[in-house]
């Protein structure tokens, strides 16, 4: 296992998070000797959140470690997770013995095979001398074409072999980086040229290919509107004048919506246009050609044909769009569909200000947006709480605003706030949660305390289950979502009391940027998590419906 260990660290793994048992102790022995760091955390999903967390933040392959059975079971929804968003970790498993896995030994579960629908290679070692190469290989996978996940299963007794290894005579394996055919990209520069309303959607691809630079240099030069999605939120800064909102049924923003509407031309770089982000999918392509360009090949097609598909990583792609760009037009000066997105943009804006208690919502973002500056690395999971973050939160800068997109999994944030701060532990990092979700993992808060990992959670309490309930609307009911605060009930600051970290609640909108500022102040002087526990109005709604059609503005509900 010695030579796995030494993989991980010339692959640039300085941080893993696990939890030893007695099928992994093998690996742990190695691991002890290494220069990489553990932190223990109370639960394996919560150890595959947080090396996702790091991944994110960092760009590099995280790492997560079970022992065998329950462990890796625990672990299927952080891999899903990272499936799911595009996210490159390996977890390690530990397993019983090669010659029990037949005889129903304790713990022996078939995890490879579990795993194998939400990773991109699921293996087993059943030799030691394989030990590196496969470690080197799911690296490989893990940052190739589309990142995602990979799981190793270790038998006991195949991690107690064995095995000829140098380490100065071996290094992580290249990826491929495919540059676009030089014909798609003249056509596709031709198209956005022909265009009178075009716009560039970045996604997530965008960011975890490190083209943002080349995204910023296509925009500016032909004077293309550019729309993220919330995968790609911080591909673009939203304070620059290109900057065109964003689409979507939920995550968005009413100009952004408008504009994409108005637009004749989306090329769109790195998305896989997720139901969430295009709602109706005849309201969203009506009226305007796709160009989309992705390095997954399968991607293509895969929600709809577009008018012309082209295969890539996103920065060589980028780069070819802006060097034909300006072969074929070269500079260029903003028009007026510029203009006309700049005025959507002044004059269609999402009310913030509230003065009302409880407490609004949308004053909560407005707040954070106000106290927290550009380099905070904001991390937000699922339900009302995400959608009103994508809705208002600004952000200017990648892998600075993190959000479990596709699968969203409750109880993600506090994990991954782990992972962002162990990556940057100089870097101001705000967990925003909701209630319900902060429960689902709330022990891993123990991790953070035990390890002194500072930063903000930002709780936004309606007191219930927000999003169900608005989604009940539908229904005539109003069933199963009330989670009883009154007696017998959590009072989070009490619980946050227990793990030996401060907490304040605010009830009133005028107290939230104090809260914020102790709370920012206390969590670095006190090297701990710091919660605020802001409580809004239950009836709160998030406006959204099924297509780019629902654009209102918010109005919460009487």
């Amino acid at each position: 296992m010695r030579a796995a260990v030494a993989v991980m660290e010339s692959e640039g793994v300085d941080v893993v998070f696990g939890v030893p048992g007695a099928a992994i102790l093998p690996l742990y022995a190695a691991l002890q000797h290494s220069g990489i760091r553990h932190l223990t955390v109370r639960h394996e999903e919560g150890g595959t959140h947080a090396a996702d967390g790091w991944a994110r933040a960092t760009g590099k392959v995280g790492v997560s470690i079970g022992t065998s059975g329950p462990a890796g079971t625990n672990m299927v929804t952080g891999l899903y997770t990272a499936l799911a968003d595009s996210v490159p970790i390996v977890c390690i498993t530990g397993q019983a013995p090669l010659a029990k896995l037949h005889q129903e030994a304790f713990q022996a579960v078939d995890i490879v095979e579990i795993a194998k629908p939400v990773t991109k290679w699921a293996v087993q070692l059943k030799e030691p001398g394989q030990a590196p190469w496969v470690f080197r290989e799911a690296f490989r996978i893990a940052r190739s074409g589309r990142p995602g996940p990979v799981l190793i299963d270790l038998p006991v007794d195949v991690q107690k072999g064995l095995c000829r290894y140098d380490p100065e005579l071996d290094a992580p394996l290249p990826v491929e980086v495919p540059v676009p055919a030089a014909g798609p990209v003249r056509a596709a520069v031709r198209m956005l040229l022909e265009a009178e309303r075009p716009l560039i959607l970045a996604g997530g691809g965008v960011v975890g290919g490190e083209a943002c630079a080349e995204l910023r240099e296509l925009a500016e030069q032909l004077q293309v509107p550019v729309q993220v999605t919330l995968m790609g939120k911080g591909a673009f800064p939203e304070d620059h004048p290109l900057f065109a909102g964003m689409a979507g049924i939920q995550t968005q923003t009413r100009w952004g919506n408008a504009a994409f509407l108005e637009s004749d031309l989306v090329l769109a770089v790195g998305a896989r246009f997720g139901d969430r982000h295009t709602g109706d999918l005849q309201t969203y392509r009506r009226g305007r050609r796709f160009v989309h360009v992705d390095i997954e090949p399968t991607q293509l097609g895969r929600v709809f044909e577009p008018d012309l598909g082209i295969v890539g990583h996103a920065r060589p792609a980028l780069a070819a769009l802006a060097k034909e760009a300006q072969a074929q037009a070269g500079g260029r000066r903003a028009g007026e569909w510029v203009r006309r997105v700049g005025e959507l943009r002044a004059t269609l804006p999402r009310r913030d200000d509230f003065d009302d208690v409880p407490i609004k919502p949308p004053r909560v973002y407005r707040e954070l947006n106000a106290h927290f500056g550009p380099d905070t690395t904001f991390v937000t999971a699922i339900g009302l709480y995400q959608i009103w973050s994508g809705q208002f939160q600004h952000t200017y800068r990648p892998r600075h605003y993190l959000v479990c997109g596709q699968a969203g999994p409750l109880g993600w944030e506090v994990s991954a706030a782990i992972g962002v701060k162990c990556a940057f532990p100089d870097r101001p990092v705000v967990a925003v949660v909701g209630d319900y979700s902060f429960q689902f993992l709330m022990e891993e808060v123990a991790v953070a305390a035990q390890y002194r990992i500072p930063f903000v959670i930002v709780m936004v309490n309606n007191e219930y289950l927000g999003l169900i309930r608005q989604a009940e609307l539908g229904y005539d009911m109003n069933y199963a979502v009330d989670l009883h605060y009154g007696e017998g009930g959590i009072d989070h600051v009490k619980l946050m009391d227990a793990f030996g970290c401060p907490a304040r609640r605010v009830e009133s909108p005028g107290d939230i940027a104090a809260a914020l500022a102790w709370a920012g102040a206390e969590s670095e002087r006190a090297q701990l998590p710091v919660l605020v526990e802001i409580m809004v109005e239950r009836e709160a709604n998030a406006a959204m419906g099924p297509s780019l059609d629902a654009i209102t503005e918010f109005e919460p509900t009487p």
